[in-house]
């Protein structure tokens, strides 16, 4: 049986991260962000992960559903849709992507594409597959789950490796999601609410995040005291999100944002729970460096809820816009994964990706491997 692929897009899948508002569930959510000037980002990143299909199979036809959950996205990239779905309005929800999945099943797909995040996940996963496999192209805000390709690119160059016939490894991975309204008053439990069989691929499939465990509060201060020692007057640093950010906001005894980007100046708040737009003017006033932790489990630095730390405000802020900070487990229990960086931005992935300096206490570093896996081609 010759191998088949289907397509889903969330449309609106990570609309609300460039504007700081910790997801993109909802109508209302949805509405605030767009009148902020948030732009959806699933269809453009849905056409990289079909680019590279698109080379390795140019004859292909990909079945999805119609318009911009699919459809449209196939055509820009000369790809032939196959459409076995078509939404009742032109406002599409999560009801839209469970009754596409289905309708994906139904028509036989062996591995279905899905552009979203936690959310999207959470829509497929309680739908009957049929035994068809499942991989994320991510393009949410919120991507706890493990079932997601690290970037674009490596998703469509999974896709492309399957339509070969390639006997790829599969295993469940969970799908995980938090409650959107918790994070935005700084709660963080996410929940598992279920799993989906998915083509694993060592260094291109993602992990779940893990959370720090209590046995690491110690080790976090310190490695927070060691960005505090090495702060300089008159130097603004932009503070994201993460435990270990939070409390080098304690040390500073500021109120920092436990998921959103602040920034700080001489030891005072200049800008708290920032948009991408508001921290393009305040990186542009003056010197400035962006302080990020890694993601327990998955290794990310860049393009996992910190949005608003886009390609943008790190071009502005010019050479080595950086300082990053984790524990030493932390770093040893990524097995010497790389650290990774997703910014949307090919080009600046790879002038961050080589090796960075980690601050790890008050006098301790550790030199650590960054990759860029969205500016790789076919794997």
């Amino acid at each position: 049986m010759t191998p088949s692929i289907g397509l889903i897009i969330n449309p609106v899948a990570g609309v609300g991260g460039t504007v700081g508002l910790k997801g993109s569930d909802g109508a209302d959510v949805q509405a605030v962000a767009f009148d902020q000037g948030a732009v959806a980002r699933a269809a453009e990143r849905s056409q990289r992960a079909l680019s590279v299909i698109a080379r390795t199979h140019p004859d292909i036809t990909i079945l999805t559903a119609a318009g911009d959950m699919g459809e449209i996205s196939v055509l820009a990239e000369g790809l032939t849709p196959e459409v076995v779905y078509r939404p009742s309005g032109s406002a599409t929800s999560g009801a839209d992507t469970t009754k596409a999945a289905s309708a994906l099943a139904l028509a036989g797909v062996g591995l279905i594409l899905f552009a979203g995040g936690d959310g999207t996940a959470r829509d497929i996963c309680g739908v009957d597959l049929a035994g068809a496999a499942v991989l994320g192209v991510p393009a949410g805000v919120k991507m706890y789950s493990a079932c997601f390709a690290v970037s674009p690119i490596a998703a469509g160059a999974i896709a492309s490796r399957w339509l070969t016939g390639e006997r790829l490894p599969v295993s469940s991975r969970e799908v995980l999601d938090v409650d959107e309204e918790q994070i935005r008053n700084g709660r963080v439990h996410a929940v598992l609410y279920g799993m989906l069989a998915m083509p694993v691929v060592p260094g291109r499939t993602q992990s779940r995040k893990s959370a720090t465990s209590g046995s690491q509060l110690g080790a976090v201060r310190t490695a927070a005291a060691g960005v505090v020692a090495r702060m300089e007057q008159g130097i603004t640093y932009v503070l994201g999100p993460g435990g270990t950010i939070d409390e080098i906001a304690r040390l500073l005894e500021v109120d920092g944002t436990l998921l959103g980007a602040d920034a700080v100046r001489d030891g005072h708040l200049v800008l708290a729970d920032a948009t991408e737009r508001q921290l393009l003017e305040l990186v542009g006033a003056g010197p400035s460096k962006v302080v990020l932790t890694v993601i327990g489990g998955q290794g990310f630095l860049l393009g996992r809820g910190n949005q608003q730390i886009s390609a943008a405000v790190l071009r502005e802020i010019g050479d080595d816009p950086l300082m990053v900070v984790a524990t030493q487990e932390k770093l040893i229990d990524l097995g010497g994964r790389p650290l990774l960086v997703e910014t949307g931005d090919p080009e600046l992935d790879a002038m961050l990706a080589g090796y960075a300096e980690v601050v790890t206490g008050p006098r301790t570093t550790s030199l650590y491997p960054v990759d860029a896996p969205e500016s790789e081609g076919p794997i």
